[in-house]
């Protein structure tokens, strides 16, 4: 009776495994998605021209080879797909933990974990309706909430931008990616095995914070810019 119990704890163990190192992979996906998406947001500071010519540049991406907006569906694809392995893995290996954890256990954890580890599912859950909120912004429905044109990107920007409602909504969500990027990143390089010594565990922290810092500052600056008139 004992070899069955061993097998299924070795399944159960590999399985964990395998899923952790899904939430990784996925993540890097994302991590790269998001640097390269911070990097053209940052273009608006160029000015409008610049702005969406570079919007302009990723619809026609890959041409003649992929049709118009190709490379944009490709990439999309693999976000979604990304996004999907992500939050499954995430729910899965919450309700095993939620089941092999005890009520001393789970106190005793949360008074030395962190404020980004403690608010992980949380924030995962706010950027995923921030994200759907901000494809029906920009992408796939365009909404001005401001009421002008949607077929102008830099317009379009500014006029969400420019409503301080809009902007404080769009920072409230940089504040959720920066805490699940930085327990995030660390958690990914705890996961591929980076974290051996406690040397490394420090750099992975400090890693966590330079991402969270750089992205979530530099998605965080067009919007409060916008809404002080520099951008208009």
């Amino acid at each position: 009776m004992a070899t069955p119990t061993l097998v299924r704890g070795a399944r159960a163990s590999r399985s964990t495994i395998t899923l952790k190192l899904l939430m990784a992979g996925s993540g890097l996906v994302f991590i790269g998605f998001v640097l390269l998406h911070m990097y053209g947001n940052l273009k608006a500071f160029a000015g409008e021209e610049a702005f969406n010519e570079y919007a302009h540049h990723l619809r026609i991406l890959g041409e003649p080879m992929l049709p118009e907006e190709g490379a944009l569906w490709v990439i999309r694809l693999v976000l979604i797909v990304s996004l999907v392995v992500h939050v499954t893995s995430a729910v899965v290996l919450a309700r095993r933990a939620g089941a092999a954890r005890t009520v001393k256990y789970a106190v005793k954890k949360n008074k030395h974990s962190s404020v980004s580890s403690r608010t992980m599912r949380w924030g995962g859950l706010t950027i995923l309706v921030f994200l759907v909120w901000h494809l029906l912004n920009f992408t796939i429905g365009k909404v001005n909430p401001a009421g002008g044109e949607t077929n102008n990107p830099y317009q379009l920007m500014v006029d969400t931008f420019g409503l301080w409602w809009m902007t404080l909504i769009y920072l409230a969500a940089m504040a959720a990616l920066a805490l699940h990027l930085h327990h995030g990143t660390f958690s990914a390089m705890q996961t591929l095995g980076w974290t051996g010594t406690a040397a490394a565990r420090q750099r992975a922290r400090t890693a966590g914070w330079v991402l969270a810092v750089v992205i979530a500052g530099g998605f965080s600056l067009v919007p409060i810019f916008t809404l002080l008139g520099v951008i208009d």
